[in-house]
């Protein structure tokens, strides 16, 4: 007795490569077939690029975040002083930061004096917050030393102050030029507070990548911003950078213990958490979105397979009585849906990885055919439209494809496997 042909043999890929090859006067079946891989192929390059926009959106967030501001801030919980006024003051920040510095994971721990102040040069004014900072500490914040975006010399900081180029951009200003400071909370005299209005020279501009950072931050040296802000011989908080910022709920018990009985800390977890958990649910809601669009795109490729199986009825006949099986004429119907499938996510793969790799010179294209404006900084956050190709989001964009691409086939070659071949073959 002659043994049957393995699953998927040559001779069925031969007759599912033929089927597939069908030309218009065989019933346009090769029409639906393009047009099934195309859609698929730009169903899945839409959300190979979408996903990869929202991994580099997130990426640059938190980079921006973590580059520029502290991984955690220590601040005290405050006591009353002789006015009955909260004091929130440190007092002992240097012996604080050093005790900061020796928990295991701390890379960097600093004192920090903050306000916020009016700035003016030129007519212009701008209200901007200061960050007091030593020159040592300013150059351990990667953002802001960044000699391919910056300007000016950091050596000469304790001369001057740096700002950010958002700041420089609206006030005009540039290296060497003279920038007004002017807090409400100035000097104490017998009449009451005074506004403190100060000039410093600009010796620094920096930029951070996040507009609302570029857009409002000064630095001021240590010692200056705590005669400015009436801060003498205390500092507002200490800022810690550390090794593992993803991290940085299981340092808190640690930084807590080291700081003393009246610390307490604010990561950047907590002051950015709202808004990771936002772009969370947005790439959940779009990854189903763009699903849903994959999927429509696979139910073509049973539009195609049922009129391919109806123009094949009396094929299926005569296969059927030269001893074809059923389970052979299944596999099939099964690798014409399949072929459709693979074919159109590779192609997808392609067109989705080339432009999430080269989206900067396109997106500089569409920009400058639009006459520019297309992205706002100040209301994105970030001046550029990032894409970070990620192994798993390209891989579950595949098995989403392929797999229902495989699983509606079956549909339709079912339905050509159970046809009767003496039906088929009645009216022929």
């Amino acid at each position: 007795m002659q043994a049957s042909p393995p699953p998927f043999a040559p001779f069925e890929w031969m007759i599912a490569w033929r089927y597939l090859r069908a030309r218009r006067a065989e019933g346009g079946v090769s029409v639906m077939t393009w047009i099934s891989l195309i859609g698929i192929a730009l169903a899945v390059a839409a959300l190979i690029i979408t996903l990869a926009v929202r991994a580099g959106f997130r990426a640059e967030f938190v980079d921006t975040i973590l580059g520029a501001n502290a991984h955690v801030t220590v601040y005290n919980a405050g006591a009353p002083d002789a006015n009955g006024r909260l004091d929130r003051t440190i007092a002992d920040y240097t012996e604080m930061a050093d005790r900061i510095a020796q928990v295991p994971g701390v890379t960097h721990a600093a004192p920090l004096i903050k306000g916020q102040v009016m700035a003016s040069a030129q007519g212009n004014t701008a209200g901007v917050q200061v960050y007091g900072i030593a020159a040592d500490d300013l150059a351990d914040i990667p953002r802001i030393v960044n000699p391919e975006t910056s300007q000016g010399d950091l050596a000469r900081f304790d001369d001057g102050i740096a700002l950010g180029s958002g700041v420089a951009r609206d006030l005009n200003l540039t290296i060497g030029d003279r920038i007004k400071l002017i807090s409400p909370d100035g000097v104490k005299t017998a009449f009451g507070t005074s506004p403190r209005v100060k000039t410093y020279e600009i010796t620094y501009i920096f930029t951070a990548g996040r507009y609302d950072i570029d857009q409002t931050r000064v630095y001021m040296p240590f010692t200056e911003a705590q005669s400015y802000f009436n801060r003498e011989n205390a500092a507002d908080e200490i800022e810690v950078m550390v090794e593992d910022p993803e991290g940085v709920d299981a340092m808190a018990l640690p930084l807590l213990q080291a700081a003393g009985d009246r610390a307490l800390i604010w990561t950047w977890r907590d002051a950015s958490g709202s808004f990771l958990r936002a772009l969370d649910i947005e790439d959940n809601v779009m990854f189903i979105i763009l699903s849903v669009l994959v999927l429509i795109a696979s139910m073509n490729i049973v539009s195609g397979l049922i009129m391919l199986v109806k123009n094949k009825g009396r094929d299926i006949g005569i296969l059927r009585t030269m001893g074809l099986t059923e389970s052979s004429v299944l596999r099939v119907f099964f690798l014409c849906g399949a072929s459709t499938g693979l074919i159109g996510t590779a192609l997808g793969l392609i067109l989705g990885c080339l432009f999430a790799i080269y989206i900067d010179p396109i997106f500089a294209l569409v920009d400058r055919m639009s006459g520019g404006g297309v992205w706002d900084p100040s209301i994105r956050g970030i001046y550029a439209l990032p894409a970070k190709l990620q192994v798993g989001d390209v891989v579950s964009s595949i098995a989403l494809s392929l797999g229902l691409s495989f699983i509606i086939t079956i549909f339709p070659a079912r339905r050509a496997a159970r046809m009767n071949p003496v039906e088929a073959l009645r009216y022929e």
